[in-house]
């Protein structure tokens, strides 16, 4: 938690205020019993209504000054809860988007979601809470302890007896509670995960008639979350009763012993009445600071898988925009002669992984040059094309563009010179223009028009009555999926990209707007050099160069005529898909 402190730095004055407006309504509050003793041993037993009046108007007043001062300090409190809460929001978000894809694999999406959603608003709940009652809470139990003495000693010594006893029980339950709602925490992740693939998945679901099945495992998880907090619960629901037990017994003593003094002459009537009072102020503060301290360890819990998050390292090191002029030239402008991509004995494994996904891998791909990637599945087609943009950062060997390392290049000038098609095509919610222009923000609508024609899609905006103003829903449902496909590859195209990335991204389309988009790739992408994964040897066939990867190691490399000749991984792969006059073609 102190690691998050920091995020209150720029609410000092609102973190000072708000406890010390509390403070002042605690202090008019303790007031209240003096001015009840008045009445009942001046006002009432006197029958002077005018005094009674008199003391009810400074009890009005007190109450009055006290709601304002609670209301100003909610008021602080909020605004420092709040905004420390979004700053936590927003560096957690820009962190999580600056770690690689091995921290987030590793990590997992729901885990991330929820610790920025969830966790988050427990530990801004726990921030609001504690500005409140911090301090407000102890201090009325001890003033209301002192004020007892300034009273009567002997009855005091009840108060110095219970709150120690209400201490120990209070933080008892509070040390048995912590890390009982860690696994809370734990288990909530667990819900969120099976939540997250059932709604992104329920197409399939309802597809394969499974939904009995996953109503069950929903069930599970939610039964195991449901026993866990049920557990806890009835820890920290023993707070309530075991207080007011220890509480309400004080008060019997109390009334007892303030009994016997009055009959004795040593108390008045108003000042046992005030005594009781105090007490019963205690039992409020003790149960207020109890359900403090419960969202305390709720929050401190949060706030640790919070910095946990904080703590993982981007295993991918942006050198900086700091780079000398001659690198910068180099980048800009290759030399001629010089491979736009190169792997030179390039090996790489997932983090915890014991078998490498690629091992030794090395190929040039010229300016211009079309490079067709193939393999089965699992091959490791998709982990070798992730590196050039450094998504992954390579075990062994060097993955260079332009002849520099992609190390040693800059993340936004990397990536601002190549354009990257997923296998899934993702669509934000927004107009087609929008979505045209996360390849180049100030891209024209001639531009855009040009992409869309080169990726076969200038159709889908001519057909629809608002063109590029048609809105998009989220993940592009109102699309189908070639249509999806087509519009990721023209928001690539979009930038004009040195080297644009196509990762199985046409797999949903016939084959005949798969040729003529090829066609228009070199035709239209001239100096872009393209890498284009496909399952499908058709699609590859006329590539300058196609790479035959299998179980993560290059089994080949040359054109199709040079593989079907010397390769036999390739051959067996188009003798699957082509019938053998075909297949010699």
């Amino acid at each position: 938690m102190k690691k998050l402190l920091k995020y209150l730095s720029i609410y000092k004055k609102e973190a000072v205020l708000a406890p010390l407006f509390k403070m002042l309504e605690a202090s008019f509050e303790l007031l209240v019993p003096l001015v009840m003793a008045e009445i009942i041993d001046t006002g009432i037993k006197n029958q002077d209504m005018a005094f009674i009046l008199k003391m009810g108007a400074v009890l009005v007043l007190l109450g009055a000054i006290g709601l304002a001062c609670s209301l100003t300090a909610q008021y602080f409190a909020a605004k420092a809860a709040v905004g420390f809460g979004a700053g936590i929001r927003r560096d957690l978000f820009r962190h999580v988007n600056r770690l690689s894809y091995s921290e987030i694999d590793t990590q997992g999406t729901a885990t991330l979601i929820t610790r920025m959603t969830s966790d988050v608003n427990q530990v801004q709940s726990g921030v609001n809470l504690t500005l409140r009652l911090f301090l407000r809470s102890p201090f009325i139990v001890f003033g209301a302890m002192i004020m007892a003495f300034t009273i009567d000693v002997k009855s005091a010594l009840i108060f110095v007896l219970a709150i120690p006893l209400l201490s120990a029980v209070v933080f008892g339950i509070m040390l048995l509670s912590m890390p009982l709602y860690k696994k809370v925490q734990r288990q909530l992740d667990g819900v969120m995960q099976i939540t997250r693939e059932n709604l992104s998945g329920a197409r399939v679901i309802r597809a394969f008639n499974r939904e009995q099945d996953e109503a069950e495992a929903f069930k599970k998880e939610g039964g195991m979350l449901i026993r866990f907090q049920l557990f806890v619960g009835r820890i920290s629901a023993l707070l309530n009763p075991v207080t007011y037990v220890i509480v309400n017994l004080a008060i019997i003593i109390l009334i007892y012993t303030g009994a016997v003094q009055v009959d004795s002459g040593r108390l008045s009537q108003g000042e046992v009445v005030a005594l009781v009072n105090y007490m019963s102020q205690i039992l409020v503060e003790l149960i207020k600071l109890a359900n403090l301290i419960i969202s305390i360890t709720k929050a401190l819990a949060c706030a640790g898988r919070i910095n946990r998050v904080f703590e993982m390292k981007s295993s991918i090191v942006d050198p900086g925009e700091q780079q000398r002029e001659q690198e910068k030239s180099e980048e800009k402008a290759a030399v001629p002669g010089m491979p736009r991509v190169s792997f030179q004995n390039v090996s790489f494994s997932y983090q915890g992984s014991k078998e490498a996904s690629l091992s030794h891998i090395s190929f040039d791909a010229a300016p211009g040059e079309m490079i067709g990637v193939i393999g089965g599945t699992g091959s490791g087609k998709s982990t070798l094309v992730n590196l050039i943009p450094r998504f992954y950062d390579v075990t062994e060997g060097q993955v260079l563009v332009n002849g520099t390392d992609v190390r040693a290049i800059p993340l936004s000038r990397l990536r601002g010179g190549i354009g990257v098609v997923p296998q899934k095509a993702v669509l934000f919610k927004g107009t087609i223009r929008d979505n045209m222009r996360w390849g180049k923000e100030n891209a024209s609508d001639q531009e855009i028009e040009d992409a869309l024609e080169t990726a076969q899609a200038l159709e889908i905006v001519k057909t629809r009555e608002n063109g590029l103003d048609t809105m998009i829903f989220q993940g592009g449902k109102n699309l189908s999926g070639g249509q999806r496909q087509r519009l990721t590859i023209a928001r690539a195209l979009v930038r004009k990209p040195q080297i644009l990335i196509l990762d199985d991204s046409s797999s949903a389309l016939d084959f005949a707007t798969d040729a003529r988009l090829r066609k228009a790739l070199r035709e239209r992408a001239e100096g872009t050099t393209v890498f284009l994964v496909s399952q499908r040897a058709s699609a590859l066939r006329h590539a300058d160069q196609i790479l035959v990867l299998d179980d993560g190691r290059l089994a080949g490399k040359g054109s199709h005529e040079e593989l079907l000749k010397h390769c036999p991984v390739y051959r067996e792969i188009c003798q699957s898909q082509f019938s053998g006059e075909e297949a010699k073609q």
